[in-house]
């Protein structure tokens, strides 16, 4: 959900351990937890960051984005907003960066990192999402992931939301989001944390097609604060958003690679988690958890089978 006026958007796989099932239907975040147990496993330092401009162009609002010594600042005001994407599509990968958000009025505001295939498949594509869902002062950002599978372009998006409250405050300083997909399972991280696995159940709910990643931050009023009651408000102009040290460690489809295995964030190298990991996860989803699709009892769960 993320190039401008384009977009739209986890569940639990039953067969994990018991202790992700305790999660369900337990959004409200903690107050003054001091953060998540250690994964024991730490999968950005096994793979190198690359310079913007060897993984990625600016798709969209040049003006309104500025490389400084391995650092991107995008923007947006009331001309334009800005995006950006990778020279490669991607059939998997670990697609990562740090990103440092602007603290204060940000309601309406979307900034992003995510995978999609829109521009190829257009009202028939594909995408996994990171999206910082802007805020009010008084309020914490709302990190929300989503995998939606083919969606249509008649606003029949089925959106598969998993939406978080971070254990810290995301304007302060740099954090690593990522995103896993091999053609068994997503995987998304924080900072090294999984806090989200979506596994493959079936081809129709699973997302196979080669897809690009993309950056961006554009104006979402109409849904992206409290479904749309906050707007973006001007007078805070020019909202930004920040990254460094991105990470494309991909299976490149258009032939750039001659063969490539999917990677892994499992110390066991295989797909899935460590118990550790699932421990980790598991808090994440118990404390900081604030909405699951799932879990939602106002949807219509014969579209999402997966759940």
């Amino acid at each position: 959900m993320s190039l401008p006026s384009l977009f739209l958007f986890k569940p639990f796989d039953l067969s994990l351990p018991i202790i992700l099932l305790v999660v369900v239907g337990t959004f409200a975040p903690s107050i003054g937890a001091q953060g998540p147990p250690s994964p024991g496993y730490y999968p950005s330092s096994r793979f190198g960051s690359i310079g913007f401009d060897r993984g990625f162009r600016n798709l969209w609002g040049p003006r309104h984005q500025r490389l400084d010594q391995g650092l991107l600042t995008i923007w947006l005001d009331t001309s334009s907003g800005s995006g950006f994407k990778s020279l490669h599509p991607y059939q998997s990968g670990y697609f990562s960066a740090s990103i440092k958000l602007q603290p204060g009025y940000t309601a309406g505001v979307i900034t992003s990192f995510y995978l999609s295939n829109n521009e190829a498949r257009p009202g028939n594509h594909d995408e996994i999402d990171v999206e910082f869902l802007g805020t009010t002062p008084d309020k914490p950002y709302t990190l929300q992931t989503n995998v939606f599978v083919r969606g249509s372009g008649d606003g029949n998006i089925i959106g598969r939301e998993m939406r978080f409250h971070l254990w810290f405050d995301p304007t302060n300083d740099f954090h690593d989001y990522a995103i896993l997909w091999t053609p068994n399972e997503i995987i998304f991280l924080v900072d090294d944390v999984p806090i989200r696995r979506y596994p493959r159940k079936s081809d129709a709910t699973f997302p196979l097609r080669p897809m690009w990643v993309y950056g961006s931050i554009w104006d979402a009023s109409s849904w992206a604060t409290e479904n749309g009651k906050y707007k973006a408000d001007y007078r805070y102009e020019p909202f930004v958003g920040k990254y460094a040290n991105f990470r494309l460690s991909g299976c490149a489809a258009d032939g750039s690679a001659r063969s490539c295995d999917p990677p892994s964030v499992s110390p066991s190298g295989a797909g899935g988690l460590s118990r550790q990991q699932y421990l980790a996860m598991g808090w994440v989803q118990r404390n900081h958890m604030v909405y699951d699709y799932c879990a939602d009892p106002k949807r219509d769960h014969t579209l999402t089978p997966e759940c």
